[in-house]
């Protein structure tokens, strides 16, 4: 979500209505300390392999919305995967639309799941766990944007006016919101929807790189006259998103019995507004919010005061830990991210962002500037260094601690190992001072050598207690 100036008045005024921005108002500054464990820690369930293992992703969206028809997805290219293996990344979130894969109605591309085919190959060489997004801005290209199919769209004569200088207001224009309610009530729009995401799950329920489909890009609806934002956002996720995320998760099952399903709440969880979503009868379902501030998102430097970040994590871990749900965020990162307190925002945002979630995923992975995480010649832009840091990407075991200090490089996971033995396996950025990895515990020892960057694993005795102590040589050290 990236909103526009004309929106934050909006936004702002209607979620301190609905009370949602509490944590924000009160006496006491934002800050780095988690929340009270008791609170979602031992309720939120991590994100685990098929060998049990517990599994941390953390990596980048992958998109190309410029292309489409024959020239959809050209963008994206296997250096997209080689760059983000390189810099210790192992998730990446791949856009794709359904006007795309099916542009008139009950005719698929064949050509556009190929191609998908051949992304998910590069991801599958480079060792990147793939989440495949049927992604949307302001509906689709009814709009003159992408996502949901132009037949498949009614407006029932509402009108629209394009405002392309701030296109996330024309989610509120009211052929847009009657779009969306169409959507989700229609019996035939709903059926065209299972029947899509039918063919991409029998297609890649096997591929070795998929570990999940996100079900719907940043769902939106229609308002109500009087109707505050926060209020409508949850009564749209329980009487709408809560019943398609459950007629699409059976039409997946009946295809694709294993893969990880991804359901977001409306954007407007970006605020700290929590979430109307009701449970998802299925039980491999992973809660995908997006992490946008509004006024950062139009160009304002973070407040480090304001309490956003608490306010963010005291919603967004309500819901996950009701249910029993692990949680990855889809898309996060601001515009301007070179400004005064950037540096301060990114530390703060990953430090809460690890603390509840199995993993994130940027936005975006590209080559100049806007969001774009590298520049032309692929290096970090302002502060986006600062989301690669050693992580471990599988736990053969229970995690007990798992901290990084940027301050001093370090990085510590603490862990019980399973009762069968497995490989933990450590993924270290590329550091030109090397890095030292420790590990104490009853038959602990290290596997492989990665000093200045790349994987190494540990081994130890089931059910022993592992310490790994990671460290950047040099200054840090």
């Amino acid at each position: 979500m990236r909103m526009g100036r004309a929106l934050i008045a909006l936004v702002v005024a209607s979620v301190l209505a609905a009370g949602a921005l509490a944590p924000a108002a009160s006496a006491h500054p934002a800050s780095t300390r988690a929340a009270a464990p008791s609170t979602y820690e031992r309720s939120i369930p991590p994100l685990t392999d098929s060998r049990g293992r517990t599994l941390t992703l953390r990596g980048w969206n992958v998109e190309d919305k410029a292309n489409r028809g024959e020239a959809a997805l050209s963008a994206i290219t296997e250096c997209h995967f080689r760059d983000l293996r390189a810099h210790g990344f192992n998730f990446a979130r791949l856009l794709v639309f359904w006007d795309d894969l099916e542009p008139r109605r009950g005719q698929y591309s064949e050509r556009y799941l190929r191609k998908i085919e051949r992304i998910l190959g590069w991801a599958h060489r480079h060792r990147i766990h793939v989440l495949i997004d049927a992604h949307q801005d302001v509906f689709g290209p009814a709009f003159g944007h992408r996502g949901i199919p132009e037949w498949a769209t009614r407006t029932d004569g509402l009108p629209f006016t394009p405002n392309p200088d701030d296109w996330f207001s024309e989610y509120f224009e009211p052929a847009v919101q009657r779009a969306f309610t169409h959507l989700y009530e229609d019996p035939d729009l709903q059926r065209a929807q299972a029947a899509m995401w039918q063919v991409l799950a029998e297609r890649f329920r096997h591929h070795p790189a998929v570990i999940g489909y996100d079900l719907i890009n940043e769902p939106m609806g229609e308002l109500r006259e009087g109707e505050d934002l926060a209020t409508a956002a949850r009564r749209i996720e329980a009487r709408h998103l809560t019943p398609m995320y459950n007629r699409l998760a059976r039409a997946v099952r009946a295809k694709d019995r294993s893969t990880w399903l991804f359901v977001e709440p409306t954007p407007i969880v970006g605020e700290g507004v929590p979430t109307g979503l009701g449970r998802i009868h299925d039980s491999r379902t992973v809660y995908a919010p997006h992490f946008y501030n509004t006024a950062m998102e139009a160009g304002a430097d973070y407040d480090p005061d304001a309490g956003w970040i608490e306010a963010y994590e005291a919603a967004v871990t309500a819901y996950p830990a009701r249910y029993g749900m692990p949680v990855v965020v889809g898309e996060w990162g601001p515009l301007n991210n070179s400004l005064p307190n950037m540096g301060r925002f990114y530390r703060e945002a990953v430090a809460s962002l690890n603390r509840y979630s199995s993993g994130w995923a940027g936005y975006v992975w590209c080559y100049g500037g806007g969001y774009c995480a590298v520049d032309e010649r692929g290096r970090f832009r302002t502060n986006k260094e600062r989301t690669a840091t050693p992580y471990a990407p599988a736990v053969a075991g229970t995690v007990r601690s798992d901290t990084y200090d940027e301050g001093s490089r370090s990085y510590r996971l603490a862990y019980r190992a399973a009762a069968r033995p497995g490989l933990t396996e450590l993924s270290l950025p590329p550091s030109a001072r090397g890095w030292r990895v420790s590990v104490a515990g009853r038959g602990a020892h290290v596997i492989g050598r990665a000093p200045y960057g790349g994987r190494v694993a540990v081994l130890a005795w089931p059910g022993s207690e592992v310490v790994v102590t990671v460290r950047e040589a040099g200054p840090h050290g």
